[in-house]
């Protein structure tokens, strides 16, 4: 007796769905409704005879066999793609799509790519910023950056790649005016932060065992990368990651007058979603080998721009 494989439409379903945890956001990505991927998930199960999710009031789960059977089908489903490269769109670029917050992209990612670019010509790069976490994402991706173990979904595994560390940072033409050799100095400052990272600067007043001054000047943007372009532009002092400092302290644009009173910052993490082709394994080395030589270059770098 010939065993019946499972319908191919019914998997793809399912594994949209498993990535994103919603069947709306999987028929947002495959072109369908949400009752259709509804429909799809529960033909699979009845196919299976075990339940792949758990349904919950306005959410999904994966059960154990579900994520068992994620494990096994996500690969294939990617392997079957990539095989089906060779004869469609021959020479056609590969695309991989990168999923970056905004700061990132424009301050470490984007900077980098001609360099990915020059080394993987038949891959094409897709930035997609976005301020939602990997599991909330609004559309498909192959890979993801982001600080932190939280916000993931359940299927993706994410992965250390990059330190990094928060250091106070200023144009020198603003420290000329107004240097800043020791702590007190900095009252006479306006403390730059954005929204998204407002208690760096208690957390580094805490740090370095000094409060605040009461009067202090604060100025608060949207994103962290209006912040580093107001330091640019002599606005006051920024707590800015390393990692994001990029040629402004190679270059003299910015200077570190406080090199040795840094603030930890959480690491940041690659995930790759479980349907992603051969590209984002080619991104992702790539990412790896720049991130850790730029990581130990910049370290020093900040120390030495004081």
């Amino acid at each position: 007796m010939v065993h019946r494989p499972p319908p191919l439409n019914a998997v793809r379903a399912f594994v949209a769905a498993a990535r994103h945890l919603s069947f709306t956001r999987a028929g947002q990505e495959l072109g369908v409704t949400h009752g259709a991927i509804s429909r799809q998930v529960r033909q699979l199960e009845d196919y299976l005879g075990v339940e792949l999710f758990e349904r919950r009031t306005r959410q999904i789960v994966l059960t154990a066999a579900g994520a068992q059977f994620l494990a096994d089908t996500a690969p294939a489903l990617a392997s079957i793609s990539a095989a089906a490269d060779v004869f469609v769109g021959r020479g056609a670029p590969r695309v991989v799509r990168i999923n970056v917050r905004p700061s990132f992209a424009v301050r470490w990612l984007i900077p980098r790519l001609p360099d990915f670019v020059a080394r993987h010509p038949q891959v094409k790069p897709e930035v997609v910023t976005s301020t939602l976490a990997p599991e909330r994402a609004l559309e498909s991706f192959d890979v993801a950056v982001r600080r932190g173990r939280r916000g993931w979904p359940p299927s993706i595994e994410a992965r250390a790649f990059m330190q990094d560390e928060g250091l106070v940072v200023a144009a020198p033409e603003l420290l000329r005016e107004r240097p800043v050799e020791r702590l007190a100095d900095l009252a006479g400052h306006v403390l730059l932060y954005s929204r998204s990272r407002r208690s760096d600067w208690e957390a580094w007043f805490t740090q370095v065992g000094r409060p605040r001054a009461r009067q202090q000047q604060t100025l608060q943007f949207d994103h962290l990368h209006f912040v580093m372009q107001a330091a640019l532009d002599g606005l006051g002092l920024a707590l800015a990651p390393v990692s994001l400092l990029g040629h402004d302290l190679a270059r003299g644009r910015l200077a570190a007058p406080l090199p040795d009173l840094r603030l930890g910052l959480d690491r940041y993490y690659y995930g790759v979603a479980p349907d992603a082709g051969p590209p984002a394994q080619l991104f992702i080395e790539w990412l790896r080998e720049v991130a850790q030589a730029e990581t130990r270059q910049l370290l020093k770098l900040a120390g030495a721009a004081s």
